[in-house]
């Protein structure tokens, strides 16, 4: 039972709840971005940013001079304690773990702001790095946030911050730091998909660099390959392996993370996701992601668009409608 409220407490308790929502339904985009890049999933990151919800919902906001500071150091900082714990989980992954992809060009919300620290290969060196220092690169890269702001929010002082987005930056190789623009990555994945479809060999190694590495996600899934698969040679000919493959596929274009992939379906159903990496002197990564749950979350992003996760809207219900104000829920959604 709740204790019976005055019209005017009721009013002004559900004026003030729908403030919160528009604050962070403003500053979601930047949320979701900032725990996307720091932990590579966007399953994860959505439960990030509902649990920031929940406590900006408890907080006393009257208090909080920024909330757009406070709603960023509340999601860093619980992306960080997410990413320190998923690191014990794929331990025991199998094979090659990438991140999932997600459509940027029907949910933008991931590439709110700038496209920095987006793209799968890089997301998947930001993997490498220690959850601390992941956490001050995508803020000072991704998001433009000054030494003194990510001090701030990681707890340190701006010299070790600075420090820190350096040591990063240095993890990233010459192919990280030097991909091909948009453009000519689409024309390469094209030419790359055509000459696999073709069980063209000769043009495959043309379009791949001498040290190229094929990884396919599948976590044990039978067919995906366990190990990388290293050399222009051997990835090459991994690509045209089964004469059965491409035949029995169909292949629609997708942008994940704001760079061009391809959704195969078999049967009418979407089975694989594919894209590359590249830089001037050709492709040096063909990523494979054959896990369900990831295609699905990819496929999810497709068809679910820029709307709200449905348990933040159900939190949001639950509250508006405590006391009945149905019509409150329904102008927010609105």
């Amino acid at each position: 039972m709740y204790p019976e409220a005055s019209p005017a407490q009721a009013s002004a308790a559900d004026q003030n709840l729908a403030e919160a929502v528009t604050t962070f339904v403003e500053l979601r985009p930047r949320l979701f971005g900032i725990a996307y890049r720091v932990l590579g999933s966007a399953t994860e990151a959505e439960d990030v940013v509902q649990e920031a919800w929940l406590r900006w919902q408890r907080t006393d906001r009257s208090a909080v001079v920024s909330p757009a500071a406070f709603l960023s150091s509340t999601t860093t900082r619980l992306a960080i304690n997410v990413a320190q714990s998923a690191r014990v989980r794929r331990e025991t992954y199998i094979g090659p773990w990438l991140p999932e992809p997600i459509d940027t060009s029907i949910d933008p919300v991931a590439g709110a702001e700038r496209a920095e620290a987006l793209e799968l290969a890089l997301l998947l060196v930001l993997q490498k790095l220690a959850p601390i220092e992941r956490a001050a690169y995508v803020l000072r890269e991704a998001f433009e946030y000054g030494y003194a702001e990510i001090a701030a929010i990681l707890r340190l002082t701006p010299v070790n911050a600075r420090k820190i987005v350096s040591r990063a930056r240095k993890h990233l190789t010459d192919d990280e730091r030097d991909s091909v623009d948009v453009q000519e990555h689409r024309r390469l994945l094209d030419a790359f998909v055509a000459a696999a479809q073709e069980g063209d060999v000769a043009s495959l190694e043309a379009l791949l660099t001498p040290e190229a590495v094929s990884l396919s996600d599948g976590n044990g899934l039978r067919g995906a390959a366990r190990v990388p698969v290293v050399g222009r040679a051997r990835v090459a000919n991994l690509s045209t392996a089964s004469s059965r493959f491409w035949p029995t596929v169909e292949i629609a274009p997708v942008q994940a993370n704001g760079r061009a992939g391809v959704l195969l379906h078999r049967d009418g159903r979407p089975t694989t996701f594919m894209t590359i990496a590249a830089t001037r002197r050709g492709i040096h990564r063909v990523l494979w992601v054959f896990a369900p749950d990831k295609i699905a979350t990819l496929v999810g992003h497709r068809t679910r668009g820029t709307l709200l996760p449905a348990r933040f809207e159900d939190a949001v219900a639950r509250e508006l409608t405590r006391e009945g104000n149905d019509s409150s829920y329904a102008a927010c959604r609105g």
